[in-house]
């Protein structure tokens, strides 16, 4: 079997080629903006012709884009109409009255000023199914419906959302539109609210489902295109996409529902970072991803990843009521830009140099000071990166931060670098706060998990600043999203509102919807090519207290649904209330809001490769050595710091700090007091001092 794992990012896109004769390769190319599928293939092209593999030897590629969230953050998504029930076209824009800024009575509304449906593409037609069991009570007017979809048709719509009211109760009337819109507009892109979000809460499922209209016709020429491309070039692998809850679906599937690949970058790095620290004796890490445009940051108790409740999946401050692994986002990155802002503060972020025109010293017309810059001028960087394929100008950083900070400030180049270096470490240190002290976690008690090109530059500095003892970096920092990906299984998320008291469940409804769920998932999962000893379905219920408005979910076993199934739901539903907020109320029956099915189709992990085991001498791996600069305290001083090579490293070595360790995808730096040591498997974890 030969995997090949691509991640496109905002800056590069990463790349890794393993096989089941323990072979890998990674491989890293600046992202293509205009079309990243053009850098996609140059890194495939390239890996193949490296390694004299034919392209009809691929099996399986395994893909992260952010080609979906970029859409819906830059605004530049198809033009999607609504068919919705008569009287709540405006509910899109009403939303739940809730504004970002409460008391601001000028702030831009981001579904109000950029609405995914404009409100002249959104009509109203007859129609009314109730609760609480869908019956019908007002029938659809067809015609209606077709005067709709030929306006929208003559106005060139390139997709069409349809969100009936209580349509998750009984979905009749939106397949019968769905019917309407392939006879009147065969072309346009559909998307069901029935199909995208089958759940309670019309908000949320009109904004996912207008979400799905809004990317779907670009994310699917996309994916369609990149089918296209491939097949001419002579392969034949099966396409698969990640999606934010953690697992891969078909290249078909992803057409379908592209809403749930606008989280697909980040979640490949949290998949890599747990099969990565399962080969260290840590359990508990905080992953810390940074990458040239944002930094990603993920709390991993005992390695489990946590979800996001459904009410708080946003996108772009656009509700996407999705399953998505808790990941958060900063503006930090290598290519994260420092200024002066109109305050006269000395400011990191959010804005990006991007892929283009990039950092000053990539000398490809940028002429903002970056995070790269500093750390050029610093000498944590060579002059050389990607492996001696892309050369560094740092006379252009070092220009570039006198211009924009140093002069204005009145600082040395010393003082304007470090003070670049230290904001944006001071960014991620917040970000890390509010990920994990603010939800009871103490980052004491984790490791910080480096991982993304520039997340090893960093790593020592911000561990120490938070009390962490401990810095873990894979194999593959720089393309460990890509680790992740080839890692991951495909996974289908199927649900269901049902809203009943687990003290008059009804049992015989219950069974029948959860194996309504599971058939769907056997049924897609064998589609996809599954046989059925690799695919196991899991249950899982949204349950909240009576009269409470948030739920949380938990797991139900499988079988025939009984009183003994309620009972075990509810146990696990006290749990993991007490867990979350400190306490339980027992006393007060249990709602079951949503069901659940998960379908997971297993692919085989990749196998670890133990490496060499040295003798203790590590200056087999130096390479040279150069000044570079830290902040001792609080003033910078030079340090003659020893240069390595990281493929040199053996099971067994210890670098002693301050080191600069070189490979492909990233650079780490090992600061003073610092001691990294090779585990067995080429992991490095470096020991942080107390403050």
């Amino acid at each position: 079997m030969k995997r090949m794992g691509v991640d496109v990012g905002g800056t590069f896109t990463d790349f890794i080629y393993v096989d089941d004769n323990g072979k890998i390769e990674v491989y890293k190319t600046s992202t293509t903006p205009s079309d990243p599928s053009v850098g996609m293939m140059e890194g495939i092209n390239a890996i193949c012709e490296k390694l004299q593999i034919a392209h009809d030897e691929i099996d399986e590629i395994f893909h992260g884009t952010t080609i979906a969230t970029n859409m819906v953050l830059e605004h530049k998504g198809a033009r999607a109409g609504m068919i919705t029930t008569k009287g709540y076209r405006d509910i899109i824009h009403i939303a739940r009255h809730k504004r970002p800024t409460n008391f601001s009575i000028v702030e831009d509304i981001p579904w109000q000023k950029y609405p995914v449906c404009a409100r002249r593409d959104r009509y109203g037609v007859s129609e009314r199914v109730v609760a609480p069991d869908g019956a019908e009570l007002i029938p659809l007017d067809e015609d209606e419906v077709r005067t709709a979809v030929r306006k929208m048709k003559e106005d060139q719509v390139e997709a069409i959302a349809v969100c009936f009211l209580f349509s998750f109760l009984n979905p009749a009337h939106e397949q019968r539109v769905k019917e309407i819109i392939k006879e009147e507009y065969p072309e346009v892109y559909i998307s069901l609210s029935s199909e995208v979000l089958p759940q309670f809460r019309e908000y949320e499922r009109f904004t996912t489902t207008g979400l799905n209209a809004y990317i779907g016709p670009t994310t699917a020429r996309y994916i369609k295109q990149l089918l296209h491309t491939l097949k001419d070039q002579g392969y034949r692998a099966k396409v698969h996409l990640m999606q934010s809850f953690g697992g891969v679906a078909s290249a078909e599937a992803a057409q379908e529902k592209p809403v749930n690949l606008l989280l697909s970058g980040p979640v490949g790095g949290v998949l890599g970072a747990i099969w990565t620290t399962k080969l260290t004796d840590l359990t508990n890490v905080i992953t810390l991803d940074i990458g040239g445009t944002s930094a990603d940051i993920s709390v991993l108790a005992d390695l489990n990843s946590s979800m996001k409740h459904l009410l708080d999946t946003k996108v772009g401050g656009y509700a996407a009521m999705v399953p998505m692994i808790d990941v958060g986002t900063i503006g930090a990155g290598g290519g994260s830009i420092a200024y002066i802002d109109e305050g006269g503060f000395f400011r990191v972020g959010p804005q990006s140099a991007g892929a283009v025109p990039g950092p000053a010293c990539y000398n490809r017309g940028g002429d903002k000071p970056t995070v790269s810059d500093a750390n050029i001028i610093l000498g944590r960087l060579g002059t050389k990166l990607l492996g001696g394929r892309m050369e560094i100008h740092p006379e252009l950083a070092e220009q570039a931060i006198m211009k924009e900070i140093g002069e204005p400030l009145g600082q040395t180049l010393d003082e304007a670098t470090l003070g670049i270096i230290e904001i944006m470490n001071n960014n991620m240190i917040q970000e890390i706060e509010k990920e994990s002290v603010r939800r009871g976690f103490d980052p004491r008690e984790f490791a910080l998990f480096a991982c993304g090109g520039a997340g090893s530059l960093h790593a020592c500095s911000v561990a120490r600043e938070l009390g962490m003892k401990h810095v873990i970096i894979p194999l593959n920092p720089g393309a460990l999203c890509a680790v992740g990906l080839v890692n991951t299984d495909l996974m289908y998320d199927y649900s269901k509102t049902e809203m009943q008291l687990s003290t008059k469940a009804d049992l015989a409804a219950l069974q029948r919807d959860y194996a309504a769920l599971e058939e769907e998932a056997w049924e897609k999962l064998l589609e996809d090519g599954m046989s059925a000893e690799e695919i196991v379905i899991q249950r899982v219920a949204d349950c909240r207290y009576e009269g409470q408005g948030y739920e949380m979910r938990v797991p139900v076993i499988g079988g025939s649904v009984t009183e003994d199934t309620i009972e075990k739901m509810k146990e696990s539903f006290h749990e993991a209330h007490k867990k979350q907020f400190g306490r339980s109320y027992r006393q007060v029956a249990v709602e079951i809001v949503n069901i659940r099915v998960i379908g997971t189709g297993k692919i085989e992990d990749l196998e670890p490769i133990r490496i060499e085991h040295g003798d203790g001498d590590v200056s087999r791996a130096v390479t040279g050595e150069r000044n570079v600069t830290f902040k001792v305290n609080g003033k910078p001083e030079h340090r003659m710091t020893k240069i390595y090579d990281r493929s040199l490293f053996r099971s067994g070595d210890e670098i002693q700090g301050p080191a600069i360790v070189n490979q492909m995808d990233t650079t780490i730096v090992i600061e003073p007091d610092c001691v990294g040591h090779v585990n067995d498997f080429g992991i490095i974890v470096i020991d942080i001092p107390e403050a």
